[in-house]
């Protein structure tokens, strides 16, 4: 057999290790699209499930007679990054949650929203904070004259 031409075996020489720095730049790119990817699925996950707590806190409102802090509990339990400041119970009209004899009877609406709810990033070397929009929901009133909602209303 004949040995491979001199100049044939140099130029293999000199490539050993280009193979290795191909691939580290590469893998680089790769993975920090990855983390990328990942960071943006967790934030678009919270983004959802703030979503549903606000449509739980509203259906919760409307189904049973419960005050704004039994509704807020429900909605930080769906979703822990909600502080209870994040989050408000208005009814309308005005004032007609006030008088707890009349137990809500005469609202028509409710209206539950967060605002001000921000994710924090786990992107190493750059920490983000990303601060949600605002999320609402109003429904019309169903129940609000009963406290027997079943084990929705406990």
């Amino acid at each position: 057999m004949n040995p491979l031409p001199l100049s044939v075996s140099r130029r293999l020489r000199k490539q050993r290790g280009a193979a290795v720095v191909e691939f580290a730049l590469v893998a680089g790119i790769l993975c920090t699209v990855l983390i990328g990817i990942c960071e943006f699925s967790r934030v678009l996950f919270y983004w959802n499930t703030a979503s549903e707590a606000v449509r739980l806190g509203a259906r919760t409102a409307v189904v049973c007679d419960a005050n704004a802090a039994v509704i807020k509990s429900k909605m930080t339990s769906l979703l822990p990054l909600l502080a209870s400041s994040n989050v408000n119970v208005a009814y309308t009209p005005t004032g007609c949650d006030a008088d707890p004899a009349t137990a809500r009877n005469t609202c028509r609406l409710v209206t539950v929203s967060i605002t001000n709810v921000s994710v924090q990033t786990m992107i190493p070397f750059v920490p983000l904070t990303l601060t949600m929009p605002p999320l609402t929901t109003t429904l019309p009133r169903e129940s609000l004259a009963t406290s027997t909602g079943g084990t929705v209303c406990q």
